[in-house]
């Protein structure tokens, strides 16, 4: 059996688990083109070797980073997002376009 080690619920079957991909900068919403945020929501940089990724506990909705040899599969460590991302950031309205 396959597991992942939560950082608040501990070591659990993976099929308690999605992955949602790299952690990556977040652009300004209300400053970046149509295209350019949808670049960011759907496209990955893919690379191979470690990457930090989002994954969610579902049983829980607990979001955690998890950093991962991506040519191994071997998840290398878990942690709290909040280790990465420490203060809040509020985002500003988009100008509606006309």
């Amino acid at each position: 059996m396959k597991t992942l080690r939560c950082p608040l619920n501990g070591e659990r079957n993976i099929s308690e688990f999605l992955c949602f991909g790299e952690v990556k900068e977040m652009p300004e919403p209300a400053e970046v083109s149509d295209e350019a945020w949808a670049e960011h929501v759907w496209f990955a940089n893919n690379t191979a070797g470690v990457v930090r990724e989002w994954w969610c506990h579902l049983p829980s909705s607990y979001w955690f980073i998890a950093e991962r040899n991506t040519l191994t599969d071997e998840v290398i460590k878990t942690y709290p997002a909040a280790e990465v991302f420490t203060e809040r950031r509020a985002l500003k309205a988009r100008k509606e376009q006309g």
